[in-house]
């Protein structure tokens, strides 16, 4: 039973960690934009510097 007077505080101390993390994450920006991060790679837009000056000197 006295095991209680442990794990209570520790349980609250977790819970206010966690929600003080969440408010972070939100404030920060971090759920933004969720589906640009997901399709960006698997469309490159941006080439290599080396793959635009060839094809510069190509032309």
């Amino acid at each position: 039973m006295s095991i209680l007077y442990i794990l209570i505080p520790i349980a609250i101390l977790l819970v206010t960690l966690a929600v003080v993390v969440f408010f972070w994450a939100v404030k920060s920006g971090q759920f933004e934009d969720l589906e640009r991060h997901g399709t960006s790679i698997l469309f490159d837009e941006d080439k290599p510097e080396a793959d635009k000056d060839n094809n510069q000197n190509e032309r």
